[in-house]
Formats: structure tokens, C-alpha cells, sequence
């Protein structure tokens, strides 16, 4: 495989590796092209330096990846040690456990975060590690993003998340801690970070995506289809009530859960009956399926599920809506459909051809008819005065919440250690548990909730 280097932010050359290279024998080879010693080289990937004995593989790193490579000064070790003793986040970060990939965050839920203390013990690396689907090559994907590939793919893709320095816009930057929502990932500068750029001072991190169905370089950007999710719960569709994956979780307060090709059809059904709502700062939008108050989809390039026909025509929608709010009509001769502003008291309207658009035809305002003199004999009826027939199902909207599916995981699985109450999931193996908390390590049975002691041992040690 091709992994492209970037040395000390230059210009990126190509390396051939293997999947089991280490990064230490990367650095071996960076080191002899650029003249250095491998011992002061420091590999950046994705908002983390890369620890000596990772593989590639261990690292998320695939085809034409293209990674950092730094020799840090002086003043970089000044600017770490100041970082460690400025920011309590970095301390933790070094004295704790290692950030995993950015490519392995789930952002996904507040009730259920990847790596946080407390809920951490329910969500543990082995079981996440085992959730993740392999790929042909036999190497696991993690699909914790889904992203709208505007490149090669014009498609939903899974997402590869990245973060660079705010300041230089350079990939050197390590973070002080991984992101654990989405508006960690939205809102540039909420996650700080020290940047190994020579002559950049930057600690605000910014954190973008690429598309992961295919190697991109280093500008390409896909937009984040926050919404759309791994349907890691296995919860069912609210309207077809199959178990589909990916899935889309509406931001409603329930966050009610829909597959993809229900969705597709819920948003053409709203689109032919024109019943999309317009919002003066997000644009024309759907609300949850359900009609929870709201709930509408705030980034817009989720209708891109729509297909490119069907994204098109909701396109012309907005126009359309936009024409017909100030007070225009639309041109009913099929095919047409031109946008016209003519003025309030005019009944004979002339859809004038004017750059490639519209088409001659002559029509009565009212009954949008051929032009006639005289009264209507039949009035139009607005498409969009019908209500719409999109139903859905009361018992399946009870089972389609995903954070009451959380609750659930975290009802059956867990108990509170009787000391500390962080909650401890058991999977598995015998009564006796120790508290995952460092400050904690209470031992007790979990069975009874009291101090592991010889009753429990003798009674219920390994009861099932």
C-alpha cells in the first residue's frame, strides 16, 4: 500500500508500506530520505501522535492515507510542557488512557458516550472493537460517520473524521482530548489541541470529513450527515418496523428512528403533495415523521438520499415556494412550470420566453387554465391544500426511540457500584465485580449490591 508523508508540513512523497509496518520502521524510512534522526521524528494522524509500536493497520491508516511526520525543536517541548501545565485536559489525556481514532468516536448519543467516566465501563473497547463490520481485505471498518460524497461517489458514504489546526489549516495538530458530541465537531475551537507546524502557535482545533468508500487527497471535504447513524441498538424503522442499518435518528425529543428507504419515500411523499416547511434560516425542511414539535432536519444535504432526479426537484421546490410567497404563479403548461411575477390585478398572463425559459403559453390566473374571457368554469385547487397520507403506526413509534433504547441497555445490563454509583455493566462470568473508577476498585457482589464477602462467595458466586 501508498501511504503519502508530509515532513514538517512540505510537500507530501509517497512511501510504500505494508499493513504491519510499525510506525517506528515509517520513521526509519522518513528519516534516512530527509537526513534526520528517527528518534526525533513524531508521526501525527488524524488529532493523535502515532505511539512507536502501532501498525498501520492498528492505526486506521489505508491506501494513499497521508500522514504528518514532525521533528519536533526546543520549542516545541517548551510549548507541550506549558500545554500540560495550562491544561487540566491535557494532563488527564497523558496520565490516562490514550484517545482512541478519531475514526472510532461515536457522537451519536449524550445517554450512551464512547469514552467518558462513568458510562465508559457499559460501552468497553472489546465490545466496540466487536460491533464494527470487517471488510473484503479481512481489515475492520467503522462506520460511525456517514458522510455526502460530492467527488468521485455523488453518494452516502461512510465518513472518515479528521482534524487540522484552525490557524494554519495544517493536519499537525494533536488534541488535548477526542470530541464526545457533535458540537465538539460542528463548532470550530471547542476542542483545543498544540499544533507542530514550524512557526504556528495555534491550539484551536477544526475538524472536517472525508468521504471513506475511496482515497481522497488532501482537500477533498465531504459534508456530515450528522443524523444518519450505525443502527448499533438495533432498533427498529418507525414506520416500516424492520431492523435497517444505517438508519436516520430525527433530533426530535424522542429521536425517533427511520431507515433510509422509508425516509426516501416519506420525503417524496411530502414533496408531491408540497409540504415541505419553510424555515427562514435553514430553508424548506422536514419535521420528524412523527410530527414532533421541533424537529426539523437542520443540515439540508440529508435530502440528498433523495437521488440526484428527486434532490433536483426538491430544488426547484424552494424556487418555486419562493415565486409563489411573493405573490407569482407558476406556469401550468406541462413541462414549463416558469416562475412569474406578474402584477396583482392581471388575469391574462403571458409566460414570456426570456433566457431559455418559458414557453408562450397564455393562461387565466385563476383557474390556470387556457385563457378564457368570461368566469372560470372550474377553479384550481392548490396541489399542496390535500393533507398529506404519510401515517405512521402508534405502537411503532413507541419502539422506534433510540434513547429509550439506551435507557433499556443501560437498565438491563448495568448496576450502580454501591459505593461510587458509576454504573457497571455485566457481561458475563461470575457475581463477584470490581468498580472500573481508579478512585473507586470497590469490590461487591452483584447479586445482593453489598461488600464481596464469604456468604456471597459461598451462596451465589456463580449463580446465573
Amino acid at each position: 500500500m501508498i501511504v503519502f508523508v508530509r515532513f514538517n508540513s512540505s510537500h507530501g512523497f509517497p512511501v510504500e508500506v505494508d499493513a504491519d509496518t510499525s510506525i517506528f520502521q515509517l520513521k526509519e524510512v522518513v528519516a534516512k530520505r530527509q537526513g534526520v534522526p528517527a528518534d526525533q521524528l513524531h508521526v501525527i494522524f488524524a488529532g493523535k501522535e502515532l505511539r512507536n509500536d502501532l501498525t498501520l493497520q492498528n492505526c486506521d491508516l489505508d491506501q494513499q492515507s497521508i500522514v504528518h511526520v514532525v521533528r519536533r525543536a526546543q520549542r516545541d517541548e517548551q510549548k507541550r510542557d506549558e500545554a500540560g501545565q495550562n491544561n487540566p485536559g491535557y494532563s488527564r489525556r497523558v496520565a490516562g488512557r490514550e484517545p482512541e481514532s478519531l475514526t472510532r468516536v461515536d457522537l451519536s448519543s449524550s445517554i450512551l458516550p464512547a469514552y467518558t467516566v462513568g458510562l465508559a465501563v457499559i460501552l468497553d473497547n472489546e465490545d466496540k472493537d466487536a460491533s464494527h463490520q470487517a471488510g473484503n481485505s479481512g481489515t475492520p471498518t467503522y462506520n460511525s460517520f456517514y458522510v455526502f460524497c460530492k467527488g468521485a461517489c455523488q453518494d452516502i458514504q461512510p465518513g472518515k473524521l479528521r482534524a487540522r489546526c484552525s490557524t494554519c489549516k495544517q493536519a499537525t495538530l494533536t488534541l488535548d482530548q477526542g470530541p464526545s458530541c457533535w458540537d465538539d465537531v460542528l463548532i470550530s475551537n471547542r476542542i483545543n489541541g498544540i499544533c507542530h507546524s514550524p512557526d504556528c502557535n495555534g491550539t484551536g482545533a477544526e475538524f472536517y470529513f472525508k468521504c471513506g468508500a475511496h482515497p481522497t487527497s488532501a482537500n477533498e471535504t465531504s459534508v456530515a450527515l450528522n443524523l444518519i447513524t450505525t443502527n448499533s441498538r438495533s432498533i427498529s424503522c418507525i414506520t416500516c418496523t424492520d431492523v435497517r442499518n444505517p438508519v436516520l435518528v430525527f433530533q426530535c425529543v424522542h429521536r425517533h428512528v427511520i431507515c433510509l428507504d422509508c425516509f426516501h419515500l416519506y420525503c417524496v411523499t411530502r414533496l408531491n403533495d408540497r409540504q415541505f416547511i419553510y424555515d427562514p434560516v435553514l430553508g424548506y425542511s422536514l419535521p420528524c415523521v412523527a410530527g414532533c414539535p421541533d424537529s426539523l432536519i437542520k443540515e439540508l444535504h440529508h435530502f440528498r438520499i433523495l437521488g440526484e432526479e428527486q434532490y433536483n426537484r426538491y430544488q426547484r421546490y424552494g424556487a418555486e415556494e419562493y415565486v409563489l410567497q411573493m405573490g407569482g404563479v407558476l406556469c401550468p403548461s406541462p413541462g414549463c412550470g416558469a416562475g412569474l411575477l406578474p402584477e396583482p390585478e392581471v388575469r391574462k398572463i403571458t409566460c414570456e420566453p426570456s433566457n431559455g425559459l418559458g414557453c408562450g403559453f397564455i393562461f387565466c390566473r385563476d383557474c390556470k387554465e387556457e385563457y378564457h374571457e368570461g368566469e372560470c368554469s372550474t377553479l384550481f385547487q392548490a396541489s399542496g391544500a390535500t393533507a398529506q397520507a404519510f401515517i405512521v403506526d402508534e405502537q411503532a413509534e413507541e419502539r422506534a426511540r433510540w434513547e429509550e433504547a439506551s435507557k433499556e441497555t443501560i437498565k438491563k445490563t448495568t448496576k450502580p457500584c454501591p459505593r461510587c454509583h458509576v454504573p457497571v455493566e455485566k457481561n458475563g462470568g461470575c457475581m463477584h465485580m470490581k468498580c472500573p473508577q481508579p478512585q473507586c476498585k470497590f469490590e461487591w457482589c452483584w447479586n445482593c449490591s453489598l461488600e464481596w464477602n464469604r456468604s456471597c462467595m459461598g451462596d451465589h458466586w456463580f449463580d446465573v
